[in-house]
């Protein structure tokens, strides 16, 4: 019988090996979860998604955020159904790694972990951008704010996963709870006649008042759809510290979909009709903007600008966690050097916080260009939605008497949706900034050449992913024996 190719060791060393990298157990329940699966995405409600006005128009990105929509509702119901079936830290490298194989796993995990690294990074320069707007402390945006941000937040993380879950949670309630706020102050206003304001480019094709940039403007404008929904995917990577993964975890996911759904819905009509798609298309905070029609902040726009603040630290926070969870899940199993998975005194992979923190604040000091490392990620994220989705599609063929505590509606037809819709927003992003998706292939090529030319040869078997990997390769020979 041939398994996947890993790293034995002694009984006695395999042991250490893995309780000097473990995580706290049952520190989150389904309620700390759907809050967690809001606060990665929450900090897109209150901006960047508006710059996809400027591509397609309001009738581009709302066709491009309906459809990316339809793509992230068919990517979690699929992930609802992997992680109810391998609860491991792995999130979608585990789920790729038992459909896929070793080069499957390393590729999406290492997409999840450019989302992750960058978004972060991105995020921090635009605190900055807002401390300085609203005039906090004096501050101007630069490297002092970014260092904070990086300081305390992963200072939190370190502190424990309950904490950290917990502080999530309540700015994230904040945050969602200003959305609300917004969208009732911004309704006297709503204009109808204002959503398609923007000038039509004639020589679109297909180019009307509701798509001014013709057609292809709805494809453009695909990546800026996505930033309502991006990271909730990182859900299923607390699999380890929850409580009854299996069925916490489904639970948890389907519910912070359906909150992100509204919110995307309500912010995006009310902000574009309150002041017109024209007025806030490059508007670095178009929420505020949309509540000053006469450039004059209210009582209004200035809750609105701080709970702007609040979302951008609930994200923030909340992909530092899921970035060190990968990187974690990573390390452990052998793909990334071993030592970067050490759990410390409180069960926290301190080392997955401190080096993903160190080179997204090096970033963000060095450079100071959010969208671009924005686009990055989005670019990382693509790639391995496309790679999650296809893993449940090779599972539901090959293994369909694996037991499911949770069945995916549609089965393979709602993941191959997300699959071809994953595809196409990843050809949407060269649209967009085509630096930024070089950018991301040339850092994927050095981390593909040293898994191909060191790490694979190094794999642990005892890891949980390569544990279950080496199960249903037991099972597939035996039956294949018989």
């Amino acid at each position: 019988m041939s398994l996947p190719s890993a790293s034995p060791e002694p009984a006695g060393e395999a042991d250490d090996y893995l309780d000097r990298r473990r995580l706290r157990r049952g520190s989150a329940g389904w309620l700390l979860l759907t809050g967690l699966g809001v606060a990665y995405v929450v900090s897109g409600d209150y901006s960047g998604w508006n710059f996809g006005l400027a591509e397609g128009g309001f009738g581009g990105l709302a066709i491009a955020m309906v459809l990316m929509g339809a793509m992230y509702t068919c990517m979690v119901f699929a992930l609802a159904e992997l992680s109810s079936i391998l609860p491991t830290a792995g999130g979608g490298y585990g789920f790729a790694r038992r459909a896929l194989g070793p080069w499957g796993g390393f590729l999406t995990g290492t997409a999840i972990l450019i989302e992750y690294v960058l978004a972060p990074a991105a995020i921090s320069i635009f605190i900055g951008d807002y401390v300085e707007s609203l005039g906090l402390f004096g501050l101007e945006s630069g490297w002092p704010v970014y260092l904070v941000c990086f300081v305390v937040f992963i200072g939190i993380h370190l502190w424990g996963v309950g904490e950290a879950l917990r502080f999530s949670f309540v700015v994230t309630g904040i945050a969602v709870a200003a959305l609300v706020v917004f969208a009732l102050g911004a309704l006297p206003g709503f204009d109808a006649s204002s959503l398609d304001d923007i000038p039509v480019d004639s020589s679109a094709f297909g180019a009307n008042s509701w798509l001014p940039m013709g057609l292809l403007g709805i494809w453009a404008a695909f990546p800026f759809g996505m930033w309502f929904f991006l990271g909730v995917e990182g859900v299923p990577l607390a699999a380890e510290e929850t409580r009854e993964p299996a069925r916490t975890l489904p639970r948890a996911i389907r519910w912070s979909m359906g909150i992100l759904v509204v919110l995307a819905v309500v912010t995006f009509v009310a902000a574009a009709g309150a002041r017109g798609s024209a007025a806030v298309q490059d508007a670095g905070n178009p929420l505020v903007e949309a509540l000053q029609p006469d450039g004059e902040a209210t009582t209004l726009s200035r809750i609105v600008n701080y709970a702007g603040l609040a979302g951008l630290v609930a994200s923030f926070f909340s992909l530092i966690y899921a970035g060190s969870r990968q990187l974690f899940a990573l390390s452990r199993a052998g793909y990334l050097p071993k030592f970067l998975s050490l759990t410390s005194s409180r069960r926290a992979p301190y080392l997955g916080l401190l080096v993903p923190g160190a080179i997204g604040f090096a970033l963000a000091a060095g450079t100071g260009n959010g969208a671009r490392m924005l686009n990055i990620a989005v670019f990382g994220a693509t790639i391995s939605y496309a790679l999650m989705s296809l893993s449940h599609i090779v599972l539901r063929r090959r293994e369909p008497e694996l037991p499911r505590p949770y069945r995916t509606p549609g089965g393979v037809l709602t993941s191959s949706v997300a699959l071809v819709l994953a595809c196409a927003a990843l050809v949407a992003t060269f649209l967009v900034d085509v630096t930024a998706a070089f950018i991301a292939l040339a850092v994927y090529g050095v981390a593909v050449a040293y898994f191909g030319l060191y790490s694979r040869k190094h794999l642990v078997a005892r890891a949980p992913e390569e544990e279950f990997a080496a199960l249903a390769a037991a099972e597939a020979e035996l039956s294949r024996e018989r």
